[in-house]
């Protein structure tokens, strides 16, 4: 599996959309509409709700909630089908006013949303709230919705956060939400967010006869640490110049090409290189054999290290010597 996408892909898989308005109509919506009209009403025998006292002349009419139906149209007595998807609650109050003017004497419309189905996210997984999320600003962010959702459950670092938006579909670590607030984008309506207790781990294999997968211990882990974990290299059967990292990277094409890390612990330098190095999601860490053929000879090995202390240069020159 290869290493979660960074700021600039989630940026990309997921970008920054304008915020649509809060109270957007589109088709599943519940509509609250009130109809006030003064003097003869067109209502008056429909069983209307009250009158206003200060002016008796003024009544108002409370119809049934309305839903928008799947081609995104409401009915409204006397004025038929009226279309109302992608328009807001205050531009349906003018499509009704002005579809009863001609049949009522001024008629006033206010409509608000009873139930909101366009303008909501839906939220699964390991959330204490799962189910489907009303997006009060349309601007709340990841990490605000797995707080409106009542929190997360389990340890963040073994969660994995799946948005899937249209077509599109990008997996971004909870830890790594508080770390990079650059991940931390807007939902919009319509995401789809899914909480995943998914622990990252590596594989050990090689001299220490121990194979096994080790699951992090924190958000972080380093190369030194891994070694630590697996025990380090045993003094009898393992060479402590031939430790290598196997690894599955996304070129710039977003293709997964696999790469392989050369570590010598006989270098100095090699210890503050292993601590500045950090293990990724299903990295397998190898020993090799001092009884072997050198591991160097039966691999291809990447010219690329990231290390101010040791360079590409001296990284490949430790290869050709150990050769």
């Amino acid at each position: 599996m290869a290493d979660m996408p960074g700021a600039d892909a989630v940026a990309e898989l997921l970008p920054e959309l304008a915020p649509p308005p809060t109270d957007m109509v589109g088709p599943g919506d519940v509509l609250d509409i009130n109809i006030y009209e003064a003097g003869v009403s067109l209502f008056s025998g429909a069983g209307g709700s009250g009158q206003i006292t200060a002016n008796p002349g003024v009544q108002v009419q409370k119809l049934p909630p309305t839903r928008v139906d799947d081609l995104g149209d409401i009915t409204i007595p006397y004025a038929g089908t009226l279309h109302v998807a992608g328009i807001t609650t205050g531009e349906v109050e003018a499509i009704i006013r002005n579809s009863l003017a001609r049949m009522s004497q001024n008629p006033q419309v206010i409509v608000t949303m009873n139930q909101a189905i366009t303008n909501s996210i839906i939220v699964g997984g390991e959330v204490a709230k799962p189910g489907r999320l009303v997006l009060q600003t349309n601007r709340e962010t990841l990490s605000d919705v797995i707080a409106l959702a009542g929190g997360y459950r389990g340890n963040t670092k073994d969660l994995l956060l799946r948005v899937v938006r249209g077509e599109q579909s990008v997996d971004v670590r909870v830890n790594d939400l508080v770390d990079n607030p650059k991940l931390d984008v807007r939902a919009y309506p319509g995401d789809r967010l899914m909480l995943i207790n998914n622990p990252r781990t590596y594989s050990v294999l090689g001299a220490p006869g121990r194979v096994e997968e080790v699951p992090f211990s924190r958000s972080s882990v380093s190369l030194a640490e891994a070694v630590a974990n697996a025990g380090g290299v045993n003094p009898g059967i393992g060479n402590p110049a031939a430790i290598f990292v196997f690894r599955y990277v996304r070129d710039q094409l977003g293709n997964e090409v696999p790469k392989v890390y050369h570590l010598n612990m006989m270098k100095t330098g090699s210890y503050f290189l292993a601590q500045r190095f950090a293990m990724r999601d299903k990295d397998v860490l190898y020993f090799g054999n001092a009884a072997a053929n050198q591991p160097s000879k039966l691999i291809q090995l990447i010219s690329q290290l990231f290390s101010p202390i040791l360079t590409v240069t001296a990284a490949v020159q430790t290869v050709k010597n150990s050769n």
